[in-house]
Formats: C-alpha cells, structure tokens, sequence
C-alpha cells in the first residue's frame, strides 16, 4: 500500500504488515496504509491477518510527531482513534497476529481486533501513557473500557501497568500466545476458523454487540476533538 504498510493476497486472507522502522511507530503514513490496506482487503472480500516485525507490533505514535506541537499530536491520535473505531466496526474478521512489544497505539490496535496472537517471552504489552507524562485522551479510555475489565482499566490506564505475553493474555490485551515459529501459521488457522462463519451474521453481529462501545467512541472522539493533548514533562 505504501513503503510503510505492505498488503500481500492470499486465497481466504489478506496479511498487512506494518514496518516502520525500530519502534514500528504509527505514523501518519502507516495509518494512511492501513485504510488503504483496510480498503483493499474489504473490497477483495479477505479476513485480515494484521502484523508487524519480528520482536515488535508497534511501540505506538510516532513520538517525532507527537513532540512536534500540540496540534500536530492532537492530529495523529484523532486519526489513531478513527482507525480504531474502523477496525471494531470492520465487516471482515480482524486478527492480529503481535509479534512482540505493543506499548501505547501498538496496545490499543490489540484492543481494536477480533483475535489476538501474540509471541511467548518477556515482551512489553500495554498502555504507557501516564507513565510518559500523556493523560489519557477520551478515546483511550473508551477502547479500554470496551475490551478491558474495570480491574485491568485501572491498572492499565491509570497506572500504565506494563504486561509479559502471559500476563497480557489475563489482562485482555491478548487471546493466546505461541512460540515466535508459530505466529503466522496459528494466525493462519484463525483465519480458517473464521472462514466458517456466515459473514453476514458475523458483521452484523459484531456491530450489535459493540454498538454501546461504538457508539461511546465516536463520542470520545468528538470530545477529543474539542480539548487538547495533554502532554506533562
């Protein structure tokens, strides 16, 4: 899709891998590549399997861009934030297939798929927010609250608790870890799985079960566009 976001076809499934550098930051050209990838995959009528590099998802936003202005971060996570609510909403089946560290965006795209595979060891999973000095924007808090329990909110976002793998899959970041050697193939067999839905019911189903959580994100959305990012040094 673009020098950042890269989609590859396969019969039943579309694989996405974001490859932003070390951190694999979501910038505003990987978000960009993945609506494109994200249309593509939707007009081909494919299950995604979304992936990063080997030993990391994503670190999260850009910190480039997050530093540059008020305004400028306020930009990246409006458009982070939409991109969440696309993929909660998306018709086909989302799975992520998490190579590693998901610290910040890279944790809240995990919150934003159906399925999630992540790699077994001591990889860092999580939201960091507070710890670098970002109160939380209205729309974090929604995606966590839609996919986290109240217990694991609070120790998530108000106290930027970072996970293992293992403690990631109890936290809810996570559905299963896998040795490093068989992400992509379980990823795989997920993809399988889901090819034995009705896609129809699936989709529908989908947006009537998240419809509160949608519905509360497009409201913290809104409310975001209104204040600023607060960022504390």
């Amino acid at each position: 899709m673009n020098e950042f976001v890269t989609y590859q076809s396969e019969e039943k499934y579309a694989i996405i891998t974001i490859h932003n550098g070390k951190a694999n930051a979501i910038s505003h050209e990987v978000i960009a590549g993945l609506n494109l990838s994200l249309d593509k995959a939707e007009q081909d009528d494919k299950i995604v399997i979304l992936t990063g590099t080997p030993g990391i998802f994503s670190g999260g936003f850009d910190l480039k861009v997050m530093s540059k202005s008020a305004a400028s971060a306020k930009e990246l996570v409006t458009k982070g934030s939409k991109l969440s609510l696309r993929m909660l909403s998306f018709p086909k089946p989302i799975i992520i297939a998490s190579n590693g560290h998901a610290i910040a965006k890279g944790a809240f795209l995990l919150l934003s798929a159906d399925y999630r595979i992540g790699v077994e060891g001591d990889f860092k999973i999580g939201l960091n927010e507070v710890m670098i000095g970002m109160t939380m924007h209205n729309a974090g808090i929604a995606i966590a609250k839609s996919r986290l329990s109240e217990v694991y909110v609070n120790r998530s976002v108000n106290n930027a608790e970072i996970f293992n793998s293992k403690d990631a899959v109890k936290a809810g970041f996570l559905d299963v870890i896998v040795p490093e050697n068989q992400l992509l193939p379980t990823a795989i067999k997920v993809a399988e799985m889901f090819t034995k839905l009705n896609k129809k019911a699936h989709a529908a189903t989908k947006l009537q079960v998240r419809k509160p959580h949608l519905e509360a994100l497009e409201n913290a959305i809104e409310l975001d566009l209104k204040s600023d990012i607060s960022i504390n040094v």
